[in-house]
């Protein structure tokens, strides 16, 4: 099993009906219900919030939390429709509704992981470990304009001609056996999971950190979202929730055995050779270097959207310094 970028990005700003699940108006009776929309099956990028339900912190904390797999549409409409009150969703997708005339009331309230893992991988016999090394190549794209763009700048950057390059849909959930299967020579894939897997089926790639290359794409992926409304009318359920999520990361960061085993108790079909490893590595990036897990840099939120700005990527520019905040995580 493999877990896609593209299905990450593949949502929808659609609102999709999932059945009575509970809206942001709640009553009071049901005031510590707490719906969760994923953003793919569960995996790793969820270990903070499944050791925070399987270990008590919830309960603690006066939540009772349902976690929910998202419909086509994406965790994202999910949330701004308050069929879930919080969700996962990625700074680079929500441009496209943030730069747009009709925005969802939703906020980002949390990083799950403090840096952008993502990068390109390829077969090592394809000798591309750096961006101009994808001239004259297959990319397995994403389809995503602001996916192209940054493939483009950092190919040319690099002295390379993006122009060179044939872009193939990367049509697949397993990057990993799109690349044996020959689909493409190079594909954008979550280190944490698609490389790792790499690493597990013993399988050589090269692999380049899109970060590492322009700090201006060291922007927030993935990240938690709540609806506007929700944080509004309900602020220490929110805060309850997010610093019981907390204590269920910084035990992921300091605990990546145990957290893992806690995820293959409640998801006994994921591979867990790939679990363990995975949370191996993620661990010491769920945290990073920032003072508290979740916390948001102002100043990288700016500079990706700034980017995006100049380069005209979304319908109107993106307000800066919006639709992001770390009051939720203060004690």
């Amino acid at each position: 099993m493999d877990i896609s970028r593209k299905t990450f990005l593949a949502g929808s700003s659609a609102f999709v009906a999932l059945g009575a699940l509970s809206g942001c108006e709640e009553k009071a009776s049901e005031a510590a219900n707490i719906t969760f929309c994923l953003d793919y099956t569960p995996n790793t990028n969820h270990l903070g919030l499944y050791v925070a339900k399987k270990l008590g912190y919830y309960r603690e904390a006066g939540v009772d939390v349902t976690f929910v797999q998202p419909p086509d549409g994406g965790a994202d409409a999910m949330v701004a429709n308050g069929q879930a009150q919080f969700g996962i969703s990625f700074q680079d997708w929500m441009a496209s509704y943030l730069g747009s005339d009709s925005p969802l009331p939703v906020t980002a309230v949390a990083a799950i992981i403090q840096n952008n893992t993502s990068g390109i991988m390829s077969p090592l016999a394809k000798h591309i470990t750096r961006p101009k090394d994808m001239d004259n190549t297959r990319y397995g794209t994403l389809d995503v304009k602001t996916e192209q763009a940054i493939i483009r700048e950092l190919v040319n950057d690099d002295g390379g001609d993006f122009n060179t390059i044939q872009l193939v849909s990367a049509n697949t959930t397993d990057e990993v056996s799109g690349l044996q299967a020959d689909l493409f020579d190079s594909v954008w894939v979550f280190a944490g999971w698609a490389l790792q897997n790499a690493h597990v089926q013993d399988y050589p790639v090269n692999y380049f950190s899109i970060a590492e290359q322009n700090s201006a794409f060291d922007y927030y992926t993935p990240v938690i979202i709540a609806n506007n409304s929700y944080l509004e009318n309900s602020p220490e359920l929110a805060r309850a929730f997010l610093q019981a999520t907390r204590r269920g990361y910084t035990y992921a960061r300091d605990h990546d055995e145990e957290a893992a085993k806690l995820l293959l108790e409640e998801v006994p079909e994921l591979d867990s050779e790939l679990v363990y490893t995975s949370a191996r590595y993620l661990a010491p990036r769920f945290q990073g270097d920032a003072r508290a897990w979740g916390v948001f840099d102002k100043e990288r939120w700016n500079t990706f959207y700034t980017w995006m700005n100049a380069h005209n990527l979304t319908e109107k520019p993106i307000p800066l310094s919006t639709a992001f905040t770390n009051e939720y995580l203060d004690d």
